[in-house]
């Protein structure tokens, strides 16, 4: 059997008809940026997560710089992000002159640490950039006690958890202002590039929307030096096709983690925590960590069963090229480089049939039979 690491069909195949209608809509609206499509995907959005504003931007890495830039935070300024997250965080931090400033995780949950937080804090930290990683939320009210605390902006980084929830309340709704991906494999996936910025603040949705649109505020009128970052009409237009399916396809997500949870039995795997009462996540990837140093043996033992997996990520960011210039030695984030060298994602996508998932589990539990 072959299991793929995602597949879209499962997921597309019962909507290709509403896609296409979508598509047609646009290509014959003749209005292709920021038209009625983006402002009716904005407008759902916000009420989907539980904020007034949606801003449709360009792409994730976009939707979190726009946030930091209408928080007026750069050079000179440090910005708080986790220690085992995709690079596209930290680079926002880059991209506006500021410095990342790298803080390990619990390895139990993936996510940040709280209580690792307040020793971080310099006087040039400006911000908390949270990141819902593999589709679990962060334990956000500790988390929040520290920003006010200290003063400090906080935002999330939903990229990988559409539609996660948080004591009983949606990411994205938790902090001064939220950024999302819709890249095609997300939750929540365009058919190409997109992003978005949930906030309440009516002053930040319209500063990101401004510097988004070459900081103009209205045509050829600019008040910030902005960039070009818009959710395109046809983007937007599918995102509104594939929005009221999300909770479906999440809580397929969630079975298949039960599943999962119940069938790979080695001792040797440990797997994503399940839901509590306050924790609702939504298995953007099913993260196993493999603990006894074979990571790559079992990756490539499922390889030649024909079962896609991932590595989330292999070299963790402190040790990047891109980031030499931090001068972070080779465990100095231990946390970090452990996640790196013991994590593997396996194959998670709405539709997935029990077939599948006991063969995966099967040839993980072969492996270290």
């Amino acid at each position: 059997m072959k299991v793929p690491f995602l597949d879209f069909a499962p997921m597309h195949d019962p909507i290709r008809g509403e896609l296409d209608t979508a598509a047609t809509r646009v290509v014959h609206s003749d209005y292709y940026i920021r038209g009625a499509e983006c402002e009716a995907f904005e407008k759902a959005y916000a009420e989907y997560i539980g904020t007034k504003y949606c801003v449709g931007v360009g792409n994730g890495l976009d939707a979190i710089q726009l946030i930091l830039r209408a928080m007026d935070i750069g050079a000179g300024d440090e910005v708080i992000v986790p220690s085992n997250t995709y690079i596209a965080t930290a680079l926002a931090a880059s991209y506006v002159g500021a410095m990342p400033v790298f803080v390990e995780p619990n390895l139990d949950t993936a996510e940040i640490d709280p209580t690792k937080i307040e020793e971080k804090i310099t006087p040039r930290t400006k911000a908390i950039c949270v990141v819902h990683l593999q589709g679990r939320p962060c334990d956000m009210d500790p988390i929040r006690e520290i920003a006010e605390k200290h003063h400090l902006h906080l935002l999330e980084d939903c990229a990988q958890a559409h539609g996660a929830t948080y004591k009983g309340k949606r990411i994205g709704s938790l902090s001064e202002a939220a950024a999302f991906s819709f890249y095609p494999g997300k939750n929540l996936g365009a058919l190409g590039d997109g992003g978005g910025v949930t906030t309440n603040d009516k002053a930040l949705a319209d500063k990101v929307r401004y510097i988004a649109n070459y900081g103009s505020d209205v045509k050829y009128h600019h008040i910030y030096k902005g960039f070009n970052s818009r959710l395109d009409e046809m983007q937007a237009a599918f995102l509104s096709v594939k929005l009221p399916h999300l909770d479906a396809w999440n809580a397929d997500r969630v079975k298949i983690a039960e599943k999962y949870r119940s069938l790979i039995t080695a001792d040797e795997v440990a797997q994503p925590l399940p839901p509590d009462a306050d924790f609702g996540p939504v298995y953007h990837v099913y993260g196993i960590r493999v603990l006894n140093g074979k990571r790559d043996e079992l990756a490539a033992y499922l390889a030649e069963r024909e079962i896609g997996t991932i590595m989330h990520y292999p070299t963790p960011m402190h040790l990047q090229e891109a980031y030499a210039d931090l001068r972070i030695p080779k465990g100095a984030l231990p946390l970090a480089e452990e996640f790196s060298a013991t994590e593997l994602s396996i194959p998670m996508f709405p539709g997935m049939i029990d077939e599948q998932i006991g063969y995966v589990a099967d040839a993980i539990n072969g492996f270290f039979s």
